[in-house]
């Protein structure tokens, strides 16, 4: 039996241009290609125009409403690894590079089931058409209960320092753009399975641009990224409002959980989930979180 929704989820979508639950459509194959190819040369892929005017209008006013909840971590200066200082490595190391770090998220058990942003995460119809645009023969859900659809705040003067990804896919959408600032800027594919690449995220690190890319996203575009394996940051929100970003994560193996102390930091809780998943350490490779 399929799941029951408040209401029609295809009605918060751009249909006419992305009929995604016909996923054999000539429209909606094409855009798979177009997003295949993206995510192919250098993991990142934006589908344009995704949201109808009602659906960015509901997913707004949920993220709004809920606003208040975010939280905001105490510690503002955060490695891209999230993880503590090993004062064993050179100060010039990665590992010892703290940036500052002044965004929140409202997590994601402030979303019921009846919720818009809930009912089309969980949209067989949406979770297919990812699937497909990552060329995967299964998707699941990320099974964190707190960071598989939180909403990242990025307040004036907010910024979200160089990062990875826990989870291996991200797919995000814009709500509120800043008014100024806030850009998303990668650098593809900077690390793989196997190696961490230090000396490149140092480059980085210290101001080389020659391979970090920018896009100016508007709200209602879909984003899909492959934030696992991409270095990336939002540059600071020089605007007067906040810049407001529906995350829904992804990943090919089921289970996944982010880690126990990561949680904590970015989302101020964890739930039982979260220990379990630290006592068995469920993960798809070996790299740094």
């Amino acid at each position: 039996m399929g799941l029951s929704f408040p209401f029609e989820p295809a009605h918060l979508l751009n249909t006419e241009r992305y009929p995604i639950q016909d996923i054999s459509s000539t429209k909606t194959q094409n855009t798979i290609r177009q997003v295949r190819s993206q995510l192919r040369e250098d993991g990142c892929a934006v589908v344009a125009d995704f949201l109808s005017a009602d659906g960015l209008s509901q997913l707004l006013a949920e993220a709004q409403e809920r606003r208040p909840l975010a939280y905001f971590s105490t510690q503002k200066k955060t490695n891209v690894y999230f993880s503590e200082d090993d004062p064993a490595l050179p100060l010039s190391h990665p590992r010892r590079i703290f940036l500052n770090r002044t965004n929140g998220f409202v997590p994601s058990d402030c979303y019921d089931k009846a919720t818009a942003s809930r009912t089309l995460f969980q949209w067989p119809a949406l979770k297919r058409f990812i699937q497909e645009c990552l060329s995967k023969t299964s998707l699941h859900q990320y099974a964190d209960p707190v960071a598989a659809m939180p909403i990242n705040v990025l307040t004036p003067g907010g910024q979200f320092n160089w990062h990875f990804d826990t989870n291996e896919f991200t797919i995000t959408l814009l709500l509120k753009g800043a008014e100024q600032g806030g850009h998303f800027e990668y650098a593809p594919n900077l690390r793989n399975e196997s190696d961490e690449r230090y000396d490149d995220v140092a480059a980085v690190l210290a101001g080389d641009t020659s391979h970090v890319k920018r896009l100016d996203l508007k709200a209602d575009d879909l984003q899909l990224f492959l934030g696992r394996f991409s270095l990336h940051q939002i540059t600071p929100n020089t605007g007067a409002t906040d810049r407001l970003v529906l995350i829904m994560s992804f990943a090919e193996k089921p289970g996944m959980i982010g880690s126990l102390t990561r949680t904590k930091e970015l989302y101020g809780k964890v739930a039982d989930a979260h220990i379990q998943a630290h006592q068995h350490h469920v993960r798809a490779d070996k790299l740094l979180d």
